[in-house]
């Protein structure tokens, strides 16, 4: 469904992706993890069009979209961490305006949009006026808006920041159950845990590149390879078992706590099984010999770690510039851009996903207002003025 080749977007010195490569299949709902700077909401600004890339290329259906945005606007669909709504706007007529930007109108649009409406849980809050709505209601009704023209794929950027439990809990229901329809999905968030509730795949991110991917259950896995063992022996054998311990070259760090040794390991399944054979081969008597329960959270900022080298050092992506002030190896970037760069990187795109939509005359958003300046008069689905006349497209 998705594939992502070598992708690269530069600022000056600061390399915000390098080389990334990613591949999402079908139907998957994949969970894009990473720091706020790692690379998430570049990357996703450049799938959908709004940002464009210094090399690489974004394939959907094995099609290249990067040089073909219609055709790429036609095929995703965007909820940004900082989306636009229009206050004046009930909920209902917020979606017959995005309807009405795919020249979708009349009876069958006030249909879809209902239908989708309902899909949301919003259907009770057609009436009510946008600016009324709860910040949880308001990103649902931004997720209905990016599906009015049935994408193939959703890009979701950090949907759940702000939200309260019941919130994120009625968001990851509808992504699932999204999921389930076939729809191919990718949520960002820094917060690991919290895709893993509801992900069928995830991937971490850290200064621009991909460094870790795979299925939920292999995750897990990595998660808990990446725990310490815990070793309880007899009080009398501490030292022996310590001794022992030392010899194996997998064996990272030792700590004892009265009879307890915490292990850091670094071999796998079978080089376990050998540590714990070497210790009954040298008549260590062993009450105990388990894997700590793995810590998502642990696995990401070992990853992180690992990715950034020693505390100070510049990482992979930092270039030659002076490092800012009070955080060592980073560069003036905020939130993935470099200070002073216009809002999603696109002079004139606002907040807008959608920027010259067909049957609006071309004319591309501006710092997040609609194409016609605007719209007064609106009752019954008849406007006085831009696209519409009467309820007619002109």
């Amino acid at each position: 469904m998705l594939e992502i080749k070598n992708l690269t977007k530069r600022y000056g010195n600061f390399y915000a992706l390098r080389d990334l490569n990613l591949k999402v299949e079908e139907g998957e709902l994949f969970g894009f993890v990473g720091a706020n700077g790692a690379g998430k909401t570049t990357t996703m600004r450049i799938c959908v069009g709004l940002l464009g890339a210094d090399s690489g290329e974004v394939f959907i259906d094995g099609e290249r979209m990067l040089s073909d945005h219609r055709r790429l606007s036609n095929k995703v669909g965007y909820v940004p961490d900082f989306f636009g709504l229009y206050p004046a706007l009930t909920t209902m007529e917020y979606m017959q305006f995005f309807a009405a930007s795919y020249g979708m109108i009349g009876d069958d649009a006030d249909t879809l949009c209902m239908d989708l409406l309902q899909l949301v849980k919003l259907e009770h809050k057609a009436d009510a006026d946008v600016n009324g709505l709860s910040r949880g209601m308001k990103q649902r009704l931004c997720l209905a808006r990016a599906l009015v023209h049935n994408p193939d794929i959703l890009f979701l950027d950090e949907p759940a920041s702000g939200l309260d439990p019941r919130a994120r809990f009625e968001l990851k229901e509808i992504l699932k159950n999204l999921s389930s329809m076939g729809k191919t999905i990718i949520i960002s968030s820094h917060i690991l845990p919290e895709l893993s509730e509801m992900c069928t795949s995830i991937g971490i991110i850290d200064r621009g590149q991909m460094m870790l991917k795979g299925s939920i259950d292999e995750i897990h896995r990595a998660a808990a390879m990446q725990s310490p063992i815990l070793i309880t022996v007899q009080d009398s054998d501490i030292d022996h078992a310590f001794t022992v311990l030392q010899e194996n070259p997998h064996v990272q760090h030792l700590t004892a706590r009265a009879n307890l040794i915490e292990v850091v390991f670094t071999g796998n399944k079978q080089e376990e099984a050998a540590l714990l054979s070497s210790l009954v081969a040298a008549n260590v008597t062993l009450l105990s010999f388990t894997r700590q329960e793995g810590s998502l959270e642990a696995l990401f900022m070992q990853i992180v770690s690992r990715s950034r080298g020693p505390a100070g050092a510049p990482g992979p992506n930092r270039g030659g510039r002076p490092p800012y002030p009070n955080r060592p190896g980073q560069n003036p970037v905020i939130n993935g851009y470099p200070a002073g760069q216009p809002y999603g990187g696109v002079q004139g795109r606002g907040m807008s996903p959608y920027g010259n939509m067909p049957n609006m005359g071309g004319r591309p958003y501006f710092n997040g207002q609609p194409p016609m300046g605007g719209m007064n008069n609106m009752n019954g689905g008849n406007y006085s003025y831009g696209p519409y006349q009467g309820g007619n497209l002109r």
